[in-house]
């Protein structure tokens, strides 16, 4: 082992023509290590290449070129071995509505070939809130309780790391905070966790590192602090003691009113200072109550990143 638990490099994957469209390029020369124990986020606009990725991990869409190893078992050569080292939640809620809970866990089990005796259903069921419905039929669960049931399904066969793709999409706050409990709880123990989210305040909640894809290609990846300090722009709230006037910022700084009559200026800190603004709000006849800094959060990273990003070429 060399101490990743995945390894990606030269990936490639591209769609055959179907119809009037001609092939398409869904992954570009991916190179991606992985660490064990980490949580790590992959992140990128829709059609990116995250899905196309996370299905090859699991074996389930077969790549163009590269090479994948997954808990040190190459893909090509101990397809088995690696499709073991690891679990996928996916995103779709694809469970067989006649089976309850517990068949569904047990029937897993067996297709992963776990023994009896080694097969830990109740566990699962107590981790994902589930023991008492284990016998009802999955048809009777709520959309949150099938998505529980996809999460336990995925740890049936023990494995080294866990794929959750978009595991919080369309769920409520309450099941959010018991899933994240739980995979934080599971990481812990030193399973190695990946995540998708269109949330990107769960990745940067969540995440070790994350790598963000844009066309295909991995643009960035970081150490969440670190790709949270390459944003420049930050954000001056200042709450003026009486009703806000016109204020002429300085060039380059924009500046809008709150509903609760803060005035809010943005700005790249490389071009001013924030005691520049200061000034221009005093010049205004401005007496100043309070005033508060905002620093950048991962959402203005993923704009920067991928807004203005072109498309490779094939």
């Amino acid at each position: 082992m060399s101490g990743n638990a995945i390894e990606v490099t030269g990936l490639r994957k591209t769609y055959a023509a179907s119809g009037r469209t001609g092939p398409k390029l869904a992954l570009n020369g991916i190179d991606l290590a992985i660490p064990q124990g980490a949580i790590f986020g992959l992140l990128g606009p829709n059609g990116a290449g995250k899905s196309t990725m996370i299905n090859i991990l699991a074996g389930l869409v077969t790549k163009t070129a590269g090479k994948v190893m997954i808990w040190g078992f190459d893909q090509d050569v101990n397809p088995r071995q690696s499709r073991a080292a690891i679990g996928v939640m996916p995103q779709e809620l694809n469970l067989d509505p006649f089976f309850t809970p517990r068949g569904a866990l047990e029937v897993q089990a067996g297709l992963y070939g776990v023994p009896k005796a080694q097969r830990n259903t109740d566990e699962i069921l107590n981790l994902i809130g589930l023991e008492d419905k284990a016998d009802a039929y999955a048809r009777s669960l709520s959309g949150g309780m099938r998505r529980r049931l996809l999460l336990g399904k995925a740890l049936v066969h023990h494995p080294q790391i866990l794929v959750l793709d978009e595991p919080t999409a369309g769920v409520d706050i309450e099941l959010r905070q018991m899933l994240w409990a739980n995979i934080r709880r599971l990481n812990r123990q030193g399973m190695t966790i990946i995540l998708t989210t269109h949330y990107l305040e769960e990745a940067q909640d969540m995440c070790d590192e994350i790598a963000i894809l844009n066309h295909g290609q991995v643009i960035i990846r970081d150490r969440t602090v670190n790709l949270l300090a390459r944003i420049d722009a930050k954000t001056l709230v200042i709450i003026p003691d009486g009703p806000a006037k016109p204020v002429n910022p300085p060039p380059g700084v924009t500046c809008r009113t709150r509903g609760d009559g803060a005035l809010v200026f943005r700005y790249r800190r490389s071009d001013i200072s924030a005691d520049a603004i200061l000034q221009a709000v005093r010049a205004a006849g401005i007496t100043i109550r309070d005033v508060a800094t905002e620093e950048p959060d991962l959402e203005d990273v993923f704009v920067e990143l991928t807004s203005s990003r072109p498309v490779p070429a094939a």
